[in-house]
């Protein structure tokens, strides 16, 4: 599926206007719960359309005000530029999406970003955890091997849906070797957990942990893993120099 299309140069001025957002729901696969607690963004502003994958990543991250909400301008550009390159590869099923777990921030921060590409909107905005030896308020260590308890970087598109001990689940394939290609070995899913929401921040000085998983809260779980099922890009960042130097999604 081909969602960016190109303009010309003279557009493009349009695109870094500062233009504000408004709240509101939007349509997305229902929360059976209920949730209110997800946050939902719609951008104002037109769409623009470009080809470029570097002026594409900058003219998207000012449109959908990302730094607003805490997302680095590098692991946007990152995230786009893998998720290019998944689409090129065939790799990714469904385009519609692109994931990304901002490891580079406190856990105390909503790192989890989930952007509707083919609408240009930043749709969900929440906490998501780290592994349990990965870190406490920051991950800052990183592995592939099974029983580290620790998260996995780089890029996986998202399978199927499950039932398991968090309820609802959502598997993922790791995409890279030697950083995330045995994430189906660890059973790293994604899910539910009451160890990360904005109740549990109120009793502790950062989040809980996982043993790997990229775990999201409870009462969010369902709408998220229902958007991002069956086919689209997930990345998880973090400036960490020998995976930037060596993915091969990255530098391909």
């Amino acid at each position: 599926m081909k969602i960016l299309k190109p303009i010309s140069l003279s557009c493009l001025s349009v695109s870094f206007a500062a233009v504000p957002f408004l709240q509101s729901g939007i349509n997305i696969p229902s929360d059976e719960s209920g949730s209110k607690h997800l946050t939902y963004l719609t951008p104002t502003n037109p769409k623009i359309n470009i080809s470029s994958t570097t002026v594409g990543a900058t003219v998207l991250y000012n449109n959908l005000h990302l730094l607003n909400y805490g997302l680095s301008e590098d692991a946007f550009d990152f995230a786009y530029k893998g998720y290019q390159h998944l689409i090129a590869k065939r790799r990714i099923n469904n385009a519609n999406y692109l994931t990304i777990c901002d490891f580079s921030q406190s856990s105390r921060n909503k790192r989890l970003y989930i952007i509707d590409l083919k609408n240009e909107q930043l749709l969900i905005n929440t906490y998501v955890a780290h592994g349990r030896n990965s870190g406490r308020e920051y991950a800052n260590r990183f592995s592939n091997r099974p029983e580290s308890m620790e998260s996995s970087l780089g890029f996986y598109v998202t399978s199927n849906t499950y039932y398991g001990e968090h309820g609802l689940s959502l598997k993922v394939q790791g995409l890279e070797a030697g950083f995330n290609d045995r994430a189906a070995k660890r059973e790293i899913v994604i899910h539910g957990a009451t160890y990360i929401d904005h109740d549990y921040l109120q009793r502790s000085h950062f989040m809980g942990r996982s043993f790997g998983c990229p775990a999201v809260p409870q009462n969010e779980s369902r709408t998220i893993i229902n958007t991002i099922k069956n086919g689209t890009c997930f990345f998880i960042y973090h400036p960490d120099k020998r995976y930037l130097q060596r993915s091969k999604i990255l530098n391909d």
